[in-house]
């Protein structure tokens, strides 16, 4: 890799253009597309910002920014975070709910942040792990003992491997968010909330008229950490009306 002399991260060249920061050299065996996808993670400033900061991936700002608007991780609150590796979401759910003041002993409301996953995920402070697939039939009963009740929030930033076939990709990424929103009415309490990734095109029909009907307000957002290029969006589903709604 070389960095480009005298360019800074997010500036622009005489013609309007951004100018990358750092250029990837073609390698044998190295792929145009893994150097073209390199070379925009070494210039993505939230890349670069998370590394920083600790955040153990760029995906934390989405969180961040859906929060900083929303304000879903109130001081307190019991959230669970479905398929949460590497842990960027659990981080800021731990942080915001005073999760992570409960190994250090500060003061004020602590919440409780349960993250799931059946891949591994190293130790964040505050939160505890069920390395567990969220579609067992025990997990909603051994989450809600972690929590120590049922959630305030269910979060979740699951996304299926690509295929690179777009209608294929979109039936995968939907049956995560089908499947995240049923586990998320097993497991919230009345008047708690759904955040799911889903993609553009929409989110189906059936989806969409379920958290109607399960919840007060439902809406897409796209916070400004999501690439522009990316089909990727959210749906936010709030003021659970409860298990029994009909």
């Amino acid at each position: 890799m070389t960095a480009k002399s005298g360019s800074k991260p997010g500036g622009k060249s005489g013609r309007g253009e951004r100018d990358l920061k750092v250029r990837v050299r073609s390698r044998k065996g190295r792929t145009l597309a893994s150097k073209l996808w390199l070379e925009r993670q070494l210039n993505d400033p939230y890349v670069v910002r998370a590394r920083r900061e600790g955040l153990r991936s760029r995906a934390a700002f989405k969180l961040a920014e859906i929060d900083d608007k929303f304000h879903l991780l109130k001081a307190g609150a019991k959230v669970a975070d479905l398929g949460a590796a590497p842990g960027g979401w659990s981080q800021v759910a731990a942080q915001r709910t005073g999760a992570a003041g409960r190994n250090g002993g500060a003061a004020g409301a602590q919440g409780r942040v349960v993250a799931i996953d059946l891949l591994d995920m190293p130790a964040i402070p505050g939160v505890e792990f069920l390395h567990l697939d969220f579609l067992d039939a025990a997990a909603p009963d051994r989450l809600k003992a972690l929590l120590g009740g049922p959630a305030d929030v269910v979060l979740s930033d699951m996304a299926a491997n690509a295929t690179g076939h777009r209608k294929t990709d979109h039936l995968k990424i939907m049956a995560l968010a089908e499947t995240a929103a049923l586990f998320a009415r097993d497991v919230l309490r009345p008047g708690g909330a759904f955040l799911c990734k889903v993609l553009q095109g929409g989110t189906e029909g059936e989806l969409l008229a379920g958290l109607k009907r399960d919840f007060i307000t439902v809406k897409h957002v796209k916070p400004a950490a999501s690439r522009a290029d990316s089909a990727e969006l959210y749906v936010l589903a709030m003021g659970f009306r409860g298990s029994a709604a009909p």
